[in-house]
């Protein structure tokens, strides 16, 4: 090994990452207590662990916003570990996919208290692209490990819909328990096969749907079909 790859290999973590870390763990000590996902709690988080306020906005500009992705980027980490340590080599599609929504949720009950607070702060309208932007890498996770190498319309059909179904089977589990999550997630994961099966027998093509779509409601306004090519311009 050079010199150079035993500097990298012994290199500390970088001082922002690290410090991110213990800003998260500090706050899952103080959630249980704490009754709002908020600015607060961030700055308690900090004060816990010796930042200035001005080193945590620094930090963690977003404050709460930052402090839910670390909590769900995490959570896909240790994820995506138990998967890599799982048996999971001879299972078909169906099987991985369950076992690693299963495996992302179990992870995320461990913070029980962090993410009913968590969850709830995303659950607000201004925070819906924060949410939404969560769940999809959670779902990209599980579909890249479990094989997916799709880089058409397929990459982001399956995303989406898997990411509606962690978020409600999380909210099952929350809400009703483990025996109610695990027949939610059966039922879910049984309609995403279902419609992957579909979608392989029928070739879908969006931009021509969109247009097809377009001149449809030229008809129904106008009397006419919207043309969809650029017009000429005037001489």
């Amino acid at each position: 090994m050079s010199t150079s790859e035993e500097s990298s290999k012994n290199a500390s973590p970088d001082w922002a990452d690290q410090t991110e870390q213990a800003v998260l763990d500090a706050a899952l000590l103080r959630v249980a207590a704490h009754p709002n996902w908020d600015q607060r709690l961030v700055d308690l988080a900090a004060a816990d662990i010796g930042l200035t306020a001005a080193t945590i906005r620094l930090l963690l500009p977003s404050g709460p916003k930052d402090l839910a992705a670390l909590l769900s980027q995490r959570h896909d980490r240790l994820t995506l570990a138990r998967l890599h340590n799982s048996d999971a080599a001879g299972m078909k599609i169906r099987d991985k996919i369950t076992l690693a929504v299963a495996t992302r949720i179990d992870v995320a009950m461990a913070d029980e208290h962090a993410v009913r607070r968590s969850l709830g702060f995303l659950a607000l309208p201004p925070q819906a692209p924060l949410s939404g932007r969560l769940m999809w890498a959670a779902a990209d996770m599980i579909w890249r490990w479990a094989g997916d190498t799709a880089a058409d319309f397929n990459h982001y059909s399956k995303r989406v819909i898997l990411s509606t179904v962690l978020g409600s089977t999380l909210s099952v589990r929350l809400s009703a328990g483990e025996d109610a999550a695990r027949r939610r997630l059966d039922a879910r994961i049984d309609g995403v096969m279902a419609f992957e099966k579909l979608k392989s027998r029928v070739t879908f093509d969006p931009e021509g749907a969109l247009t097809r779509l377009a001149s449809a409601l030229g008809r129904r306004r106008y009397g006419q079909e919207i043309k969809t090519e650029t017009a000429p311009s005037a001489d």
